[in-house]
């Protein structure tokens, strides 16, 4: 009975091709797989002179040293209000903010989680020693910068002059950022100018070691803000040591380290293990990082802590 079967030319040439794709298919996966891209983290600042970016870029050099799948770097921004919009719209995975800034309704603060409250945003009130400012409704009749479009500072320094009832009375009211008022108090273009940040800020300190300044007190209009807004604000003290002035209480609101909801839970555990576990080295970069810790880094009202974040307070609780 004749063999079935292909011819014996064409059996061979069949089976010499079964070799070679046995062969090269495990070494064209080897060849074509490619290392995974690094995630990419960019944390949203503010001014080079201020504080969220010298925390910021710390931080970047903590997660570049020691998250070898990860390339972080800092964005130069306006702060608060365009650090949360960069976030929202992936513009950004990081970012730094006041909390009173934080839409109450949850739908407008969609997609957007809690790493940490960081430490407390103090508002200063600048001017120079031989102008009659020594209180906020002094401002009337004045030119006063209250902070850069999409920053924290102009929030609260609206909402103030708001509840003084001396929003309308100034002369003219500037929307400049910390280095742009420093230069302009300094020429006589501004009276005063307004600035929210960590203690010390490096522009203010440079500005009052070399000029006659002044620190206005605002802490009588806490409790008017606290009503007419939310209760995030609270009061805290500008003391002697901070610019080698005479120590005044003002508004203070808390910031927090905010991200993207998406990002992967393991990639933000890491992230907040090392904002907690290298919190002397940020602390090196700027003072106002010492104050982390566990126990304050878990109140962000009015935002859910991300997952990776949750997880790591969770388990590594005082």
């Amino acid at each position: 009975m004749p063999r079935l079967g292909l011819p014996r030319a064409r059996s061979g040439r069949l089976a010499a091709a079964l070799v070679v794709v046995a062969v090269v298919l495990p070494g064209t996966t080897g060849c074509t797989t490619e290392a995974a891209e690094p995630s990419r983290l960019r944390i949203a600042t503010g001014s080079a002179t201020a504080v969220y970016y010298a925390v910021g870029q710390s931080l970047a050099g903590i997660l570049n040293r020691e998250l070898p799948d990860v390339t972080a770097s800092v964005v130069v921004t306006a702060a608060s209000a365009e650090n949360v919009s960069l976030v929202r719209t992936g513009r950004a995975e990081l970012g730094f903010t006041q909390a009173d800034i934080l839409a109450t309704e949850p739908a407008q603060r969609a997609g957007l989680s809690a790493v940490a409250r960081v430490y407390d945003d103090l508002l200063h009130l600048v001017t120079l020693s031989q102008q009659p400012i020594r209180q906020l409704t002094d401002l009337t009749g004045k030119r006063v910068a209250i902070g850069a479009p999409g920053s924290g500072t102009a929030v609260t320094a609206e909402r103030l002059l708001d509840v003084a009832k001396v929003d309308d009375k100034l002369a003219e009211t500037l929307r400049l950022g910390i280095d742009d008022s420093v230069a302009a108090l300094r020429a006589g273009r501004i009276d005063a100018f307004f600035f929210s940040g960590g203690l010390p800020v490096k522009a203010v300190a440079d500005f009052a070691e070399q000029t006659q300044a002044r620190f206005v007190d605002l802490g009588q209009w806490v409790e008017p803000l606290r009503r007419s807004y939310r209760e995030v604000y609270v009061q805290r003290d500008i003391p002697a040591s901070a610019y080698g002035s005479a120590p005044v209480t003002t508004v203070a609101v808390p910031n927090y380290l905010v991200v993207a909801t998406d990002l992967p839970e393991q990639l933000v555990y890491d992230v907040t293990r090392l904002l907690m576990q290298r919190r002397d080295e940020l602390s090196s970069a700027h003072p106002a990082a010492a104050r982390l810790n566990v126990q304050s880094a878990i109140t962000t009202t009015p935002l859910a802590l991300h997952p990776g974040a949750a997880r790591y307070y969770q388990t590594h609780k005082p």
